[in-house]
């Protein structure tokens, strides 16, 4: 039998062990942590339980058809309900907005608190969804450096319609070709940073991400996010997927341009298949340090980080939801600050994200767990100690000001992740939560391959490589890893 060694168990990891799995290869996943799932990582701190990484479950179709590849039924190991309300988004001067999933009741909602006709938002989610359509099997599902892939009916029909994807604008240029409203523009906008970009620089083609939302819905999974990582970490080690946990990979071998195994901190495995899971900078910087480096590729801006705090809350707030938004007073000026000073802003839009909404165990009773974010920039050494004190203030002073309350008296518990903690605990280069930013139009074509072209044998999946940062995608990256990857009776015939 072929082996399949795959470095890292973040969730394109688990996903890929899996769909290698299935085609009949041995497979082992190493991973330097002592626990599986990446970013999808959980605490518990005095009571109050935290999903540290991603906390937005859309597209949950990924994760069950991992499930269903092996012919079982995923709701008896993976529960998780849609949402009513998407999000709550807050604005200083006392407005609010409930966006509800029910895209009737958006429109509705949204013309008469934005002064928009229901004809113009109506018309604005038809061209998001077209776009999403014309290029979701370029884009997303196949690979972007294989030449059949531009040689399909799907890629020619993209090309005959490409005035229509808004390639040339950025996302605010576009959002703002269709609204008036600066509020609506803003929430608009702010899709932008679901792949850690700044609207006013990634191309309109991205105001397909909120489709992805309205249409396909939001989820809360049974258990929290890290559920997420966690069912398809069971799922594996049933299938026979072997997890060497605490073993850091310190090389990736090759011999005669091939790959032939995997060198750890404990021992050296040997494959007839690699699958760097892991981000792309430190493959290549460190399991590839004898190969040619490509630094077109390498040396993309990267997208933003995250400044996060878990915060234990004495106290419920009816009006908060799952998600929640606070809006900063001039949008254009943070992202400025976050990529170009690459510094934090004074006035930073605030991300709420509260689980006990959902599952009153994950804290006491009367109070929640509120996961709070901020975008940050990478790491470039920054003084993030100092950063951390001033945006501390800063969150702190905002949500007073927009709640009414005086959060930090009912502050129980704090934990704190900042990018250099991101950077340490996951491998992703300055932190950068989706890998190279989408700050251009061409960034879609200049993320690496699922595939080197030097290394045969050699492939990539997860958020630094195509088709991007997120669960779905990851997911995506992991399934287009499986279809390159030969089949494992083709071994027998060389």
């Amino acid at each position: 039998m072929p082996k399949a060694l795959i470095v890292g168990a973040g969730i394109g990891g688990i996903a890929a062990a899996l769909r290698l799995a299935h085609k009949g290869y041995q497979t082992t996943v190493i991973e330097a942590n002592d626990y599986a799932g990446g970013k999808l990582h959980a605490i518990e701190l005095n009571g109050y339980r935290f999903d540290l990484g991603p906390s937005l479950f859309t597209m949950p179709t990924y994760v069950t058809a991992l499930f269903e590849l092996y012919g079982l039924d995923a709701t008896a190991y993976f529960e998780y309900h849609r949402k009513e309300t998407t999000c709550n988004y807050f604005w200083e001067d006392g407005t609010r907005f409930s966006a509800k999933s029910a895209r009737d009741v958006f429109i509705r909602e949204a013309s008469i608190l934005f002064d928009e006709t229901p004809e113009k938002l109506n018309s604005y989610l038809n061209r998001n969804q077209e776009k999403y359509d014309l290029t979701a099997t370029l884009f997303l599902e196949k690979s972007l450096h294989k030449l059949n892939t531009y040689l399909t009916k799907d890629t020619i029909k993209a090309i005959a319609h490409l005035g229509k994807l808004d390639i040339n604008s950025s996302l605010n240029k576009t959002n703002e070709r269709f609204f008036s409203h600066p509020k609506l523009i803003q929430l608009f906008n702010r899709y932008a940073t679901y792949n850690g970009s700044s609207p006013y620089q990634t191309p309109g083609i991205m105001s397909m991400i909120p489709h992805l939302e309205m249409h396909f819905g939001t989820f809360y999974p049974k258990g929290g996010m890290h559920r997420i990582s966690q069912s398809l970490f069971e799922l594996a080690q049933k299938k026979g997927v072997i997890f060497k946990m605490g073993e850091k990979a310190t090389n990736i071998d090759i011999e005669n341009g091939r790959v032939v195994g995997v060198t750890t901190s404990k021992a050296q495995y040997k494959g007839e298949i690699v699958v760097s899971n892991m981000d792309v900078y430190p493959t290549y910087k460190k399991l590839l340090k004898g190969q040619k480096q490509p630094s077109k590729v390498l040396d993309q801006e990267r997208s933003s980080s995250a400044l996060i705090f878990y915060w234990g809350i004495a106290k419920e707030f009816p009006e908060l939801d799952l998600h929640n938004i606070l809006y900063s007073e001039n949008y254009q000026e943070e992202f400025d600050y976050l990529f170009e000073k690459k510094t934090l802003y004074q006035d930073p839009t605030v991300y709420i994200n509260i689980t006990s909404k959902e599952e009153k165990t994950d804290a006491p009773a009367g109070h929640e767990n509120w996961f709070v974010m901020i975008n940050a920039p990478g790491n470039y050494t920054q003084d993030w100690a100092a950063l951390k004190e001033k945006a501390r203030t800063f969150i702190i002073t905002k949500i007073n000001r927009v709640l009414g309350v005086d959060l930090s008296s009912l502050i129980m518990a704090e934990h704190v992740l900042d990018p250099v903690a991101i950077e340490s605990a996951t491998g992703s280069h300055r932190g950068a939560l989706y890998g190279a930013a989408s700050n251009n139009k061409f960034a879609a074509f200049l993320r690496h391959p699922n595939f080197s072209r030097k290394i045969k044998n050699l492939y990539f999946c997860g958020g630094s490589v195509h088709p991007g940062g997120g669960i779905p995608l990851c997911l995506l990256s992991a399934k287009i890893v499986a279809e390159l990857v030969p089949k494992s009776d083709a071994w027998s015939k060389k």
